[in-house]
């Protein structure tokens, strides 16, 4: 299971020219400013990537300030672990479970969600926070992730995963963020 003290979100590549490709885009956004507000009212960290930044542009800014505004991690690899930078911020947060969210489905989330799970981390992909153009890929990557060990959830589920308990601030700022 997903713990605050061993989870770790990340972002990968919501930027301004590859959203409006994706299928149901505005209710990915809604979906993704949730799961980074959540994580955020529950002081999870999180890493945010941008594929090749000066041909997709930056990320949406209203979820890179859900982000906390942490430094970008700009890759060319379609896997964030193929990037060393993201890598070694990965393994300085000392974090063993890994939530993706992000674009698309069945490139980078897919192929970041295999490479971490073979680096030995736990990895989640929160189903309503993923997107690709065609949403059939989606649905296969989410297939596929399921068979080969990834945990699929959903925003609202791991947002009380990592919680765990109807008690405290944070408690109460989920609510608010999920209702």
């Amino acid at each position: 299971m997903m713990r605050v003290e061993n989870s770790v979100l990340v972002l990968v590549d919501v930027q301004e020219r590859l959203l409006p490709a994706m299928h149901g885009s505005e209710a990915l956004v809604a979906s993704l400013d949730r799961l980074l507000r959540g994580a955020a009212a529950l002081q999870v960290p999180t890493l945010v990537t941008e594929q090749i930044p000066a041909k997709l542009g930056p990320t949406v800014s209203s979820l890179l300030a859900a982000a906390g505004g942490r430094p970008v991690i700009p890759k060319s690899t379609f896997s964030c672990a193929g990037e060393e930078a993201f890598m070694a911020e990965l393994r300085s947060l000392g974090r063993t479970r890994i939530l993706l969210c992000g674009i698309e489905a069945h490139v980078c989330v897919y192929q970041t969600a295999c490479d971490l799970l073979d680096a030995g981390y736990g990895v989640d992909v929160a189903a309503d926070a993923v997107a690709s153009r065609d949403p059939d890929n989606r649905r296969i990557a989410l297939d596929r992730l399921a068979r080969v060990g990834v945990g699929v959830t959903g925003v609202e589920m791991a947002l009380f995963e990592l919680q765990r308990v109807a008690s405290g601030d944070a408690f109460r700022e989920l609510l608010k963020i999920v209702k």
